[in-house]
């Protein structure tokens, strides 16, 4: 299928070529936009014999998107498996200081070490070229255990990621990022599986009352809700269906950040 613009057409060339020349691939497949697009076309270019998608299992991944993970899966034909992480059991992920995502990332690729030493496969992330102006640690845990980026190699910043599945017809291609759980707690606060448990619950609640792009960010009892900025109106409208769904998920206090919805907004201040 081509696709639409002239930058993006040379970049899917390329990524495809990237794609095939590992010929044997396992993603780590998180069901969001950018694992999504790699997933998919690892399939198409190498079919699901040489190309498997691997979704890490643990309680920093809500419920909700494992089950994305599993229903996109069987909708694209993905070969998929899952694989149980236990970030929680190192010390310096619960510590939750700035390179929490080092230690998360460590977790991951020793996992799938073993998965991909039995498929004689190489383990690819989902990364874009915008993840790399971010503070990530993770992509270093990442990159010294052997992992690639083919999304960077090809050029693909994340309009380009969305522009390209969008014309895939895969139906993430609108689909807000939703990092780890973890991320919804800033540095130095310990992450536990009640935090961790906490967050998805509030969280499942604010988008079973319709909102889409939120964060719930934790402060012990107190809840501070990012949402996009269109959904600030309807959430004071209804704020006493909003109050009432985050306190159900066991926070006392609840506030709206006016400021609106910012991605990896934890990060202020941190060097990258």
């Amino acid at each position: 299928m081509k696709i639409s613009g002239s930058r993006s057409a040379a970049s899917m060339d390329v990524l495809r070529e990237s794609v095939a020349s590992a010929q044997r691939m396992v993603v780590a497949f998180s069901g969001g936009v950018d694992s999504g697009l790699l997933a998919w076309v690892a399939n198409d270019v190498l079919g699901p014999g040489s190309a498997l998608a691997a979704t890490a299992i643990s309680p920093s991944l809500a419920p909700a998107e494992h089950d994305d993970c599993r229903r996109l899966a069987e909708s694209w034909g993905l070969r998929w498996t899952e694989v149980y992480t236990d970030e929680g059991a190192r010390p310096g992920y619960v510590a939750n200081g700035p390179d929490r995502c080092y230690h998360c990332k460590s977790e991951l690729m020793d996992r799938l070490a073993p998965l991909a030493e039995a498929e004689r496969a190489v383990v690819a992330l989902g990364v874009n070229v915008d993840d790399l102006s971010d503070h990530r640690p993770g992509q270093r845990a990442a990159r010294e255990r052997g992992a690639v980026f083919p999304l960077v190699a090809a050029g693909f910043t994340k309009t380009d990621v969305r522009r390209a599945a969008k014309d895939l017809g895969l139906e993430v291609w609108d689909k807000p990022a939703a990092a780890c759980l973890a991320s919804r707690v800033p540095y130095g606060t310990e992450v536990s599986l009640g935090t961790l448990n906490r967050v998805a619950r509030a969280e499942e609640a604010l988008r079973g009352l319709g909102f889409r792009e939120l964060r719930v960010r934790h402060y012990g009892d107190l809840a501070r809700i990012e949402l996009a900025g269109a959904d600030l109106e309807r959430a004071f409208t209804n704020r006493s269906e909003v109050v009432e769904a985050v306190k159900a998920a066991g926070y006392r206090y609840v506030t709206v950040d006016l400021e609106g919805f910012r991605s990896g907004n934890l990060n202020a201040g941190l060097g990258t």
